[in-house]
């Protein structure tokens, strides 16, 4: 009797260990690494991870030097046309050298052209402003391409995982977890890395376009205000 009051007693303490291991809040929860996610992601998160790697240094490059080419001396248009209404043309011009930017670039052009007829001028610096704008504008339009590709080898990721899981499924003539597993993680993790690249590259591209478009009205509107100053001279 003894023996099996104890055996019962035996069997409740384990039903109970159990129990509180399975309904135990503080047990920690398996989790995954971000790198052994990437591996799981199959040879597709290779070329994805280029991608990244080539829009984040896009992003950072363009946006150093845009924000360069927009600083300009608060003093420094009134500075050229005080030179240029004194004639010195050779301070003004030195003053554009020492400045270094697109619009300095411009403005030293016309003066160059100073004596010529006012639309040799404007057109002289019309192409220096073109030059000035392209060497803006680039690269970021391959941040474009990367928004649209991204996706698209995430979607081949899809793809890949997909005919995985088939195979194995194929190979074990059997329909469980354990065949689709490894197919799901590869379909999920190359969709999901490809569309943070491409949103990445995509919010990149509008942002730095916006950032140019405010250089360009700058320049435009300080060039509009030196040839304004020749025609009035």
């Amino acid at each position: 009797m003894n023996l099996f009051l104890l055996q019962i007693t035996t069997a409740a303490d384990t039903a109970v260990n159990v129990a509180a291991s399975v309904t135990d809040p503080a047990q920690p929860a398996p989790s995954i690494s971000l790198l052994d996610m990437v591996y799981r992601g199959g040879w597709v998160m290779i070329p994805i991870g280029i991608l990244a790697f080539a829009a984040i240094y896009i992003m950072i490059e363009r946006y150093l030097a845009i924000k360069r080419a927009s600083r300009e001396p608060s003093n420094f248009m009134d500075n050229v046309k005080t030179m240029v209404l004194r004639g010195d043309l050779q301070g003004a011009k030195m003053l554009c050298l020492q400045t270094a930017t697109p619009l300095s670039r411009m403005i030293e052009k016309g003066i160059r052209r100073i004596g010529s007829p006012l639309k040799d001028i404007e057109t002289s610096i019309e192409a220096v402003g073109r030059l000035e704008i392209s060497r803006l504008e680039k690269n970021i339009s391959v941040l474009g391409i990367i928004a649209g590709i991204a996706p698209m080898l995430g979607f081949v990721g899809t793809i890949s995982g997909v005919i995985k899981i088939f195979y194995q499924i194929s190979v074990s003539n059997d329909f469980g977890i354990n065949q689709i597993s490894g197919g799901l993680y590869e379909k999920l993790v190359t969709s999901a890395a490809g569309l943070i690249v491409g949103i990445i590259a995509h919010i990149g591209y509008h942002y730095l376009g916006l950032m140019v478009e405010r250089v360009v009205y700058k320049i435009e509107y300080n060039a509009l205000e030196f040839t304004d100053l020749l025609q009035e001279n």
